[in-house]
């Protein structure tokens, strides 16, 4: 579908130079000599390069519309990701490449939302929220409030996040997935 090159909006993905791009920031911009134009910060789906663009209203690009379905995480083999489709039960292989630095948080099965571009898988996106296990972090120290200091923890995927003085080794806490942060202390 061609829209104006000043419909663009954060989140669109349109197809540009002959690839995909995912717009990130925009800015309108009105200079005192010539048209108004909409600086754009655009995002390869393929392999993450960025790019920033300026499109004029007069402009048409085509903004291509992805299908998501949901999919349920099964198992990670040979730099290789395996999802099933959680109503016909087909399986497709996504590669480390294109889920990035997400997969650390992937846990068997995981419920995720696979978007595609005809029959090719474009991105994974997480649930907003994971649970894990702190496997390592510092013992707490008396007189530390919980308030102002954090702690440095490893967890069982890996990951180094900070954490309230309270979490010791073996307790299960909330993540974000988007910030790589500490969320809440599991229930």
């Amino acid at each position: 579908m061609k829209i104006d090159g000043n419909a663009i909006r954060p989140g669109n993905v349109i197809e540009h130079q002959g690839r995909l791009w995912r717009a990130t920031k925009i800015a309108h911009t009105q200079p005192g000599k010539g048209g108004a134009y909409l600086q754009v910060e655009l995002k390869d789906l393929r392999d993450g390069t960025k790019l920033n663009e300026r499109f004029r209203s007069s402009e048409k690009v085509e903004r291509v519309t992805l299908e998501q379905k949901d999919y349920q995480y099964l198992y990670a083999m040979d730099e290789m990701f395996t999802f099933m489709d959680e109503e016909t039960y087909d399986q497709i292989a996504i590669s480390a490449e294109d889920i990035g630095d997400d997969a650390v948080f992937l846990q068997d099965g995981m419920k995720v939302t696979i978007e595609f571009y005809g029959e090719t898988p474009l991105g994974v996106a997480l649930p907003e929220k994971v649970t894990l296990e702190v496997t390592d972090t510092e013992p707490v120290i008396k007189g530390q409030t919980a308030s102002g200091s954090f702690k440095p923890a490893i967890l069982e995927n890996g990951l180094r996040v900070m954490v309230p003085p309270f979490v010791s080794i073996g307790d299960r806490i909330v993540v974000n997935t988007a910030e790589r942060e500490y969320s809440s202390r599991a229930d």
